[in-house]
């Protein structure tokens, strides 16, 4: 396998998928304090974490990114994430409305797993917009054309960088290979004429 973060992705963080609550050993765990939306209770959230081992825990979170790596759907403007509470799933993040079936895919996938014993299904179908359409394009545009982050560009598959907007406010997820690439996603994201505020970036440094 090659030693890039498109590998890596490819294995871990594609669409940045994230693991929060019992699975927080998992790999690039996103912050808690950006989740909103229904969580199981915490009575249950312990009974059904006791019913799995670690061991077990572990092979389930890998069983969900891969059902959720095959959604045939989701493109570089959506972003899917998710909880894992015992065997409870909770499913986060956006999707264009373009792309709003994928939100129903998701959940059907998840609920055919093993061991899944409920989906709470809180992702966003994000409303469809010309300001918003134009700021996907351009925000694209400027970090994927430019020299130094035109290497991200190589996986047509599973993009690295993902650039969610809603309402002229933009962010961007998933992993890139150091510092000095998130910077720059920042500023070459902040210099888009129509971008309202400042660009949040929760991207992750990966190295390969």
């Amino acid at each position: 396998m090659r030693k890039t973060c498109c590998s890596v992705l490819v294995v871990v963080m594609t669409l940045s998928l994230a693991v929060l609550g019992a699975a927080k050993a998992a790999a690039s765990p996103i912050s808690a304090s950006s989740v909103a939306g229904e969580q199981p209770g915490r009575g249950q959230s312990q009974m059904s974490s006791e019913t799995l081992s670690p061991e077990a825990q572990q092979k389930l979170i890998k069983k969900i990114q891969s059902a959720l790596l095959k959604l045939p759907y989701l493109g570089v403007f959506d972003n899917i994430a998710f909880l894992l509470q015992g065997r409870t799933v909770t499913l986060i993040g956006s999707v264009t409305s373009e792309h709003s079936q994928t939100k129903q895919d998701a959940e059907r996938a998840v609920k055919k797993i093993e061991g899944v014993d409920k989906v709470v299904n809180n992702i966003e179908v994000l409303p469809p917009g010309p300001l918003d359409d134009r700021l996907r394009r351009e925000v694209y545009n400027a970090i994927y054309s430019y020299g130094p982050l035109f290497k991200y560009s190589t996986d047509k598959v599973n993009p690295p960088i993902r650039i969610i907007v809603s309402g002229g406010h933009v962010t961007l997820e998933g992993v890139v290979n150091n510092e000095t690439d998130k910077n720059l996603c920042t500023m070459r994201a902040n210099q888009v004429p129509g971008v309202i505020g400042t660009v949040t970036n929760n991207l992750r440094v990966v190295k390969g």
